[in-house]
């Protein structure tokens, strides 16, 4: 008959219940109020880079910049909490936090990154606005601001990209409205949609489109010379693009080609284009 007491294996268990619940008791007696600014700090690094939650990170840094206001820590613990609720996708509280920290600290090494999560707060919910583009224009002004700002800093050449992007985004808005209209029949709404892509998004991937486009609503509406002043301006740009070779074949169709005519706001962007002045 073994030696060994039938209780014992109860007896480890309840010693070992105990030295569990007294660590617990041990980490509940350590509130955050009796760390340092370094140890809450981290902790709030560790749970936004490991939880899958990163608002749960908040609590330390809110803590830090509570109970340390005046130290290193705090003021980067305002810029990890915008960055934090960004990740958390909570734009509005991120731009907010990001202000706080360029009121507070305006002349700080981390101001530029502080301008630009600005910006990018309204840039990730472009395609979240259908066709809102209070944010597009938001994202813009926001990324032009950093820079004009901070032209020299890691975050301007990011922003220039987006920037683009953004501009693209709001011709791609008029174009799409455009042949809304176009395909119903509507050509004076449409060609108010394309001529805003020509005149004010020039720079975007959208113009020789929009400029066959205009071709298209000119020749529907009978206006043969501005349809020809169009299909100029498209052969003068981008003579190698399928948009001009559907331009060309419609003019053919009628007996017209490609040409400046008339005295319309298109014969006058012909010739500013001539002497180099448009695109």
């Amino acid at each position: 008959m073994s030696g060994r007491h039938p209780g014992l294996g109860f007896l480890k268990a309840a010693i070992l219940i105990a030295v569990v619940t007294g660590c617990g008791n041990r980490a509940e007696k350590n509130p955050l109020e009796s760390q340092t600014a370094e140890q809450i700090f981290k902790q709030g690094e560790l749970v936004l880079e490991t939880s899958k939650h990163p608002k749960d990170s908040l609590e330390y840094f809110e803590a830090v910049e509570r109970l340390y206001p005046y130290t290193d820590f705090a003021k980067r613990a305002l810029i990890m909490q915008a960055f934090a609720h960004h990740k958390a996708k909570e734009y509005p509280e991120a731009r907010d936090a990001a202000q706080r920290f360029l009121d507070f600290y305006p002349g700080d090494e981390d101001a530029p990154y502080a301008l630009y999560l600005m910006a990018l707060s309204y840039y990730d919910q472009i395609d979240d606005v259908g066709r809102d583009q209070g944010i597009t224009y938001q994202a813009l002004l926001g990324m032009r601001d950093v820079i004009e700002t901070y032209p020299d800093s890691e975050y301007a050449r990011s922003a220039m990209l987006k920037f683009d992007l953004a501009f693209d985004q709001l011709a791609a808005k008029e174009m799409e409205v455009g042949r809304y209209y176009l395909k119903r029949g509507h050509y004076t709404s449409a060609l108010n949609r394309f001529r805003a892509v020509v005149e004010d998004y020039q720079t975007t991937t959208y113009t020789a489109e929009a400029l066959h486009r205009l071709v298209e609503c000119y020749l529907a509406l009978g206006l043969t010379d501005e349809a020809q002043t169009a299909a100029a301006i498209l052969g003068y740009n981008y003579q190698s693009s399928p948009f001009y070779d559907d331009s060309y074949r419609l003019l053919k169709g009628q007996g017209l080609a490609p040409e400046a005519k008339g005295e319309s706001w298109l014969s006058k962007i012909y010739r500013q284009m001539i002497k180099g002045e448009w695109l």
